[in-house]
């Protein structure tokens, strides 16, 4: 195994590579990682020497923070390379604003600056072999930071674990995607963590989402913790309506991820002549629009789909399918943006970074 040292960061090369083991056409999504991890501990109020490592598993005394009072949070992100071979990053700074944002309201310390992007660009630059390039191909990114001071106080911990690891994907296909409007449970409340990217929030949606595939749908509609009656997100995702040919989306909250895909698809609809309107979307809105035919499109966006159709939802026990459209917003969109992602067509936003 050798050492180096790059810009502050110590580099032990793994003395072999799992690459040659991979099927890079048949990946799941999030189950594939690359050769090393990059891992920067804070420790006595400050940030330590970060190190880029084999990955490989590592150990925590069993009273670690993480595991007692959930001081977890994560962010995802992708790398591309275009057909010059050259990886690119999308909107990082987003990325690394909103981890930031998610560590304040979570008590946890903000990660430098140089230490997430320096860190990010040299991982990537060390396991640039296994950024595939094409359509659909790209290096799912997951920085994330744990508690792991010992002791089972309900304080915030002292010690913290800053990690980055990669994982190879391709085209995130989830197929036919029904929805059930959450009429009970919520994924998010006022004055809670729901802008947050932690952990805790994505536990707490699996046990309605498992009643909602069991009735037969693939997600959950979100809908506001005191009323039930506005939509917000749709499963680990914003979500997007077009209605009498506007694209709307509820505005980001304390409810609402500010997710970076959304955003971003605002904009491109916005430069696109795109009617847009960011304001309330409420379920009497839709069901009536799905009723005299005005409905025309429901997707969701995120990092890991981009862009995801849906297909119908259901209300009150009554299930409303969607018309089938040839030339979609949602597929415009994702095709515009996948192209600028992958270097196929002019950013003229200035989102992507070279690595």
């Amino acid at each position: 195994m050798s050492t180096t040292q790059t810009n502050q960061i110590e580099i032990l090369k793994s003395p072999t590579t799992k690459i040659n083991e991979v099927d890079f056409e048949n990946l799941s999504f999030g189950s594939v990682f690359t050769d090393h991890l990059f891992e920067c501990d804070f420790k006595n109020g400050e940030w330590q020497k970060p190190i880029i490592k084999p990955y490989a598993p590592f150990l925590l005394d069993p009273s670690s923070r993480v595991f007692h009072y959930g001081q977890a949070i994560f962010e995802g992100m992708k790398a591309y390379k275009d057909t010059q071979e050259t990886v690119w990053l999308f909107r990082p700074d987003e990325n690394y604003k909103r981890f930031n944002k998610s560590a304040v309201r979570m008590a946890m310390p903000e990660v430098p600056e140089e230490i997430f992007m320096n860190g990010l660009n040299q991982l990537l630059q060390l396991d640039e072999a296994w950024i595939k390039k094409g359509s659909g191909n790209a290096m799912y990114i997951r920085p994330f930071m744990i508690a792991t001071g010992k002791g089972v106080i309900a304080n915030p911990s002292n010690e913290y674990k800053f990690m980055i690891i990669l994982s190879p994907v391709t085209s995130y296909y989830a197929g036919e995607v029904k929805v059930l409007i959450a009429e009970h449970f919520s994924r998010a409340a006022n004055g809670g963590i729901g802008a947050a990217k932690a952990a805790g929030n994505y536990a707490a949606q699996f046990y309605p989402t498992n009643l909602a595939n069991e009735a037969g749908f693939q997600q959950v509609i979100w809908t506001d913790d005191a009323t039930h009656t506005k939509l917000e997100e749709a499963g680990t995702m914003n979500v997007f309506f077009v209605i009498n040919n506007v694209l709307l989306t509820a505005p980001v909250s304390e409810r609402i991820l500010d997710g970076v895909t959304r955003k971003t698809l605002i904009d491109l609809a916005t430069s696109e002549n795109i009617n847009v309107e960011v304001r309330p979307v409420l379920v009497s809105d839709l069901v009536e629009a799905a009723k005299n035919g005005t409905l025309q499109e429901i997707f969701g966006a995120g990092t890991a789909a981009v862009v995801s159709q849906i297909s119908g939802f259901s209300y009150q026990d009554i299930y409303y399918e969607l018309p089938k459209i040839d030339n979609s917003v949602a597929a415009h969109l994702k095709n515009k943006l996948t192209n600028i992602q992958n270097k196929l067509e002019e950013d003229k936003f200035g989102w992507t970074v070279k690595v």
